[in-house]
């Protein structure tokens, strides 16, 4: 028999990989090669230049999937880094490099649970969907795949996306849901003039001013049984106008909102547009409102597949995970329209950050909780 995947190396491995979105860099072509060797049926689906993988292993049910992605964000100034951003450097009980903590550790650490459990055989099938379109607009990633999978009449029956949702420390957070986002770019036009001669112009910038700190300092809601209150942060308000001695003819403000299962993005969205439509009544500033959705809050309901990943946990670590629907947005939003999906990885203390890392232990042990998932999945 095989010796166990390093899940430490294969983060190495894969940090190693420039893969910036949406540049494959090598990571995909590596999993590949490592599940191809174990037996698994591998499909690369790249769209429009976004590079994506499936991977099968077994054809009967039940069938548990993981998603992940390979793909990661700049580096900056490479000259800020202590040591190089695509090292994979292992030093000092740490993974060095961008994409160690998000989300290749992930990858790598279910990738070695799966690769391990085929050459041992399971009771069903293992699934994985990793992207090169998770820090990029995720219009040709994970949705993708699944769009894929539902014409190959693919089946997963739950999933599990290894992002690093641990809060403090490894373990303590499980997520059964996220928020949902919406960014409006509201436009108000008026009238362009001398700064000396206000009557002749219509400003838009106090009503817009004044509507946007009406947004702010609305209460959307008081939260709900598994969510945190919903957000709404005034982020921009432009004019474009570089001169004191004129008054713009447009101005623009963005807000972004993220909610919880008390609204959609059509219940919002109309939310805004009336109360535009009330400033533009009142100040006679005509108010325009474009919205992004880029997702809707979602619940899976605590159950089978929280209990499963919770119980792992508290066997491997001793730690009780909150189950939290906290934070942004993932490709869970996705998976959720295939089959029930919760989240669970590493400690994000350094994702994004300049000499991101991740702890050689917390990899080891993040293996060894998808690995008894596993196991206990197909018991």
């Amino acid at each position: 028999m095989s010796d166990p995947v390093d899940p430490v190396a294969l983060t190495s491995a894969l940090v190693k990989c420039p893969s910036v979105t949406p540049e494959e860099g090598g990571a995909l072509v590596l999993l590949e090669e490592l599940l191809s060797g174990a037996g698994f049926r591998c499909t690369r689906i790249d769209r429009n230049g976004t590079p994506n993988l499936y991977a099968r292993f077994g054809e009967q049910g039940p069938c548990l999937g993981f998603n992940g992605h390979t793909d990661v964000v700049p580096t900056g100034d490479p000259a800020r880094w202590t040591r190089p951003p695509f090292s994979g450097e292992i030093a000092d009980g740490m993974v060095w490099g961008r994409g160690a903590c998000d989300m290749k550790s992930g990858v790598a650490a279910f990738a070695a649970a799966a690769v391990d459990a085929a050459r041992q055989g399971v009771r069903g099938s293992l699934a994985l969907m990793i992207t090169g379109d998770e820090e990029g607009p995720s219009t040709d990633g994970t949705t993708a795949i699944l769009e894929w999978m539902e014409r190959e009449g693919e089946k997963v029956d739950h999933c599990l996306v290894g992002e690093p949702t641990s809060r403090e420390s490894f373990g303590d957070m499980v997520k059964i849901g996220r928020r949902g986002a919406i960014t409006a770019t509201i436009t108000a036009t008026g009238r362009q003039g001398h700064s000396a001669y206000p009557h002749k112009a219509l400003n838009p910038l106090p009503p817009l001013a004044a509507l946007a700190a009406k947004l702010a300092a609305h209460e959307l809601d008081q939260g709900s049984e598994h969510f945190q209150p919903s957000t709404l942060a005034l982020v921009a308000i432009e004019t474009g106008n570089p001169a004191a001695n004129v008054i713009p003819g447009e101005a623009k403000a963005v807000v972004n909102i993220r909610f919880n299962d008390l609204h959609t993005g059509a219940s919002l969205k109309a939310w805004l547009e009336a109360e535009a439509a009330e400033a533009q009544a009142a100040s006679g500033v005509t108010f325009q409102v474009a919205t992004r959705l880029t997702g809707e809050s979602f619940l899976t309901p605590p159950g089978v597949l929280s209990d499963l990943i919770s119980s792992a946990i508290r066997a491997e670590t001793g730690a009780t995970p909150e189950l939290s629907t906290s934070g942004g947005t993932s490709d869970a939003r996705f998976v959720k329209d295939h089959c029930p999906v919760a989240e669970f990885g590493l400690t994000g203390l350094t994702m994004h950050q300049t000499d991101e890392c991740a702890p050689v232990a917390e990899i080891e042990k993040l293996k060894a909780v998808y690995a008894r998932i596993i196991r206990d999945y197909f018991a």
